[in-house]
């Protein structure tokens, strides 16, 4: 591996560490500071952090599962996903910045989470928006990490589809 590869990779275990380290960190402080729905409010509480435990996935969604659905649905599709996400920016050299770093994101929460998951047994969720139009469930670091990473992807998809000239038009000269 050249040097710069070397480098390249060492800068994306980094990134990746410090993203999984906030939400890990921020979630170890909620288990042992908070007491299950307790309330501490922000801006007139409109934000709000409060302790409860997903045994779901996105918006508890999967948390009646049992048995083997439940670890298939819950854990190891998520690890498959991980894994290839990983895989894919440690492979693909050619990705640029935004991209790679929107990557990190999504793979660094969803780390974040099924790390919880696994080893708790649920996802500690801890913060909840509530500005009457805009409301949000309960969640975690790991799951804004996640939504950032897709919104920059969603974005740069965008942007480039914009830069695009459309099929059939002549582009200027």
């Amino acid at each position: 591996m050249k040097a710069k590869g070397f480098f390249r990779v060492i800068l994306i275990l980094l990134v990746l560490s410090i993203n999984i380290g906030c939400d890990q960190v921020s979630k170890s402080i909620v288990r042992r500071k908070m007491d299950y729905y307790d309330q501490i409010g922000f801006l007139h509480n409109h934000i709000t952090l409060s302790k409860v435990e997903n045994a779901g996935a996105f918006l508890s969604l999967g948390d009646s599962l049992k048995g083997p659905m439940r670890i298939i649905l819950l854990n190891l599709f998520p690890l498959i996903a991980v894994l290839f996400g990983l895989y894919y920016i440690l492979a693909k050299t050619d990705l640029n910045r935004l991209t790679l770093f929107s990557v990190i994101l999504i793979v660094g929460g969803g780390i974040g989470n099924l790390y919880d998951r696994i080893v708790h047994g649920s996802v500690t969720d801890f913060m909840h928006i509530n500005f009457v139009i805009f409301q949000t469930g309960v969640f975690n670091v790991a799951d804004v990490s996640i939504m950032i990473g897709m919104f920059l992807l969603l974005i740069q998809a965008w942007l480039k589809q914009k830069a695009e000239p459309e099929p059939g038009r002549a582009v200027e000269q």
